[in-house]
């Protein structure tokens, strides 16, 4: 019980420290705390996660974001909130497979109406992130992954349905594959392209798990074990069906901080 209260403790010092040298500005709504410093800790504003919110609580934290910082990006967006989103910022574009929403106003915004369009737009477009998936039925992962680097300054091309099942359709793919600084690999069933891709590059491979296949997949659980055992080297797995979190790392891997850009 003393350890305890004394990581208590600890944890509590480092959290005051952190908020003193961050100097956290926040926006309290009656459901919500706007963590409107993220940005200036982390590179990039507050992400909305849609699912589990009502309608109108994503209209009001993507309205006060789009205020802030020109900006709102949210992920697991449905239909009918897309639209209350849209019925007040007109300028929010809603992509159906991937689910995610965005309104982008700032300077050199990341244009374009659909997910094809937003891919080639050349603003905010640095270095290279490819986005490998397995099947077509992996698409809104991959997609998901593709708009969430895309949106955060990184320059993405989209692969699709190269799965191990036809090996001869990765194997075309591979000048593609190494022109890439970094990749997601998007992959259901046992996972297994994941391997294969990071046994033909020299560059980070993200794996991404998806929950597409049969009831032995058990929800994705067999791709995530397969991804955490691969064989091959520079492999890093995400969670299930994670393709927020597979584009953002992809993003931090292809766009480091200025700071280091002289090291």
């Amino acid at each position: 019980m003393e350890f305890f209260s004394f990581a208590v403790i600890i944890f509590l010092a480092h959290v005051t420290e952190v908020l003193f040298l961050c100097e956290v500005s926040l926006l309290a709504l009656d459901f919500a705390n706007l963590d409107y410093d993220r940005e200036k800790r982390c590179g990039f504003p507050e992400v909305i996660y849609a699912e589990g919110k009502t309608p109108d609580q994503v209209v009001q934290i993507a309205q006060a974001l789009v205020d802030h910082h020109g900006l709102a990006y949210a992920t697991r967006v449905k239909e009918e909130t897309a639209r209350a989103v849209q019925s007040v910022l007109p300028d929010a574009r809603w992509f159906p497979l991937a689910r995610v929403l965005m309104a982008d106003r700032r300077e050199r915004p990341v244009e374009g109406e659909t997910f094809e369009e937003v891919l080639a737009c050349p603003n905010r477009a640095e270095g290279k992130v490819v986005v490998a998936c397995a099947g077509t039925s992996d698409l809104p992962v991959a997609e998901e992954a593709a708009l969430t680097a895309r949106v955060m300054g990184s320059a993405v091309q989209l692969i699709a349905d190269v799965g191990v099942a036809g090996v001869q359709r990765t194997l075309e793919r591979v000048d593609d594959l190494r022109s890439a600084h970094v990749i997601v690999c998007v992959a259901g069933m046992e996972g297994a392209l994941a391997s294969l891709i990071g046994g033909l590059v020299d560059v980070p491979v993200i794996a991404v798990p998806t929950s597409v296949g049969y009831g032995a997949n058990f929800g994705g659980l067999a791709a995530l074990l397969g991804m955490l055992n691969s064989c091959a080297g520079g492999v890093s797995v995400v969670n299930i069906d994670n393709g927020f979190g597979a584009g953002q790392i992809a993003d931090r891997i292809n766009r480091p901080p200025a700071r280091f850009a002289n090291d």
